[in-house]
């Protein structure tokens, strides 16, 4: 498969880290079992309905879709060629863009449609129409624009501090002292956190763990499993490669033999 990425206009990149082309050109009749793990963050993809399809269980996923974060691997079927445009969103996009609570969409997705609620849509036949990269990435960031000037939710100070913090430390922050610095209560900070990112702090952190022995996996930057464990807090080997399996769907030993890293959090399963 084939993976361009390409910055966002300044004004969204508080809320998009990229946005990406991927393509793969194989044989039609070629299947792939490609799986998407845990990584804290949201996204919208949209597959050209010529070429193949991305299949999720027997349901064919939309034509443009948002998705919300995951808390866990999902495997997803490719039939055929496969050409499509996506946008990898930071955390919190899903409440500062659409003023959505964030928690509604995760672990789901929805087609971007749904979203005008009733309105004209025709995002998908214009990106369709598209004839290069830039025109998509033009295209996308214009709806992207609109839906912030029109929803005005912006960013929550406190909640992005928070966010923030959570993120530059691979989730090693104690969220408890965090908590008190932002000047919340627990349950308070835990449900706006929900809202704001679609999961709660703890869970957040765990996956920002997570991502941070990931990384450190792929780049081979370890001696035995129990070096990976003890960089990133585990309390042990055992520890480590529980919290993997929950959000990788595979043991760390079985993710690097059984898949080929396609971008980033996607890989193509060998089975």
């Amino acid at each position: 498969m084939n993976f361009n990425t390409f910055l966002p206009p300044e004004i969204l990149r508080p809320y998009v880290k990229y946005f990406y082309t991927l393509e793969d050109n194989d044989t039609p009749a070629s299947q792939k079992t490609l799986r998407a793990i845990a990584d804290g963050c949201p996204g919208i993809l949209f597959q050209n309905n010529a070429d193949g399809h991305l299949y999720q269980g027997d349901k064919t996923l939309p034509g443009t879709f948002l998705f919300g974060q995951s808390t866990c691997h999902t495997n997803l079927s490719l039939n055929g060629t496969f050409n499509a445009f996506g946008v990898y969103l930071q955390p919190n996009a899903l409440n500062s863009i659409f003023g959505l609570n964030a928690e509604l969409l995760t672990d789901a997705c929805v087609d971007l449609g749904y979203l005008k609620k009733g309105k004209e849509f025709k995002l998908s036949e214009k990106l369709e129409d598209a004839v290069s990269a830039r025109h998509k990435m033009d295209l996308l960031s214009s709806y992207l624009i609109k839906e912030l000037n029109e929803n005005k939710a912006g960013n929550n100070k406190r909640l992005q501090y928070a966010l923030g913090k959570i993120t530059a430390s691979a989730g090693m922050i104690p969220i408890t002292l965090l908590q008190q610095e932002i000047g919340m209560s627990k349950r308070c900070f835990e449900r706006n956190f929900k809202q704001y990112v679609g999961i709660s702090p703890y869970l957040f952190s765990r996956i920002c763990r997570f991502q941070a022995s990931l990384k450190q996996l792929n780049k081979n930057d370890f001696n035995k499993l129990s070096d990976i464990a003890y960089d990133n807090n585990y309390t042990d080997q055992s520890h480590f490669i529980r919290s993997f399996k929950e959000f990788a769907g595979l043991s760390p030993n079985q993710y690097l033999k059984q898949s080929n890293e396609v971008i980033e959090n996607l890989s193509e399963l060998v089975l």
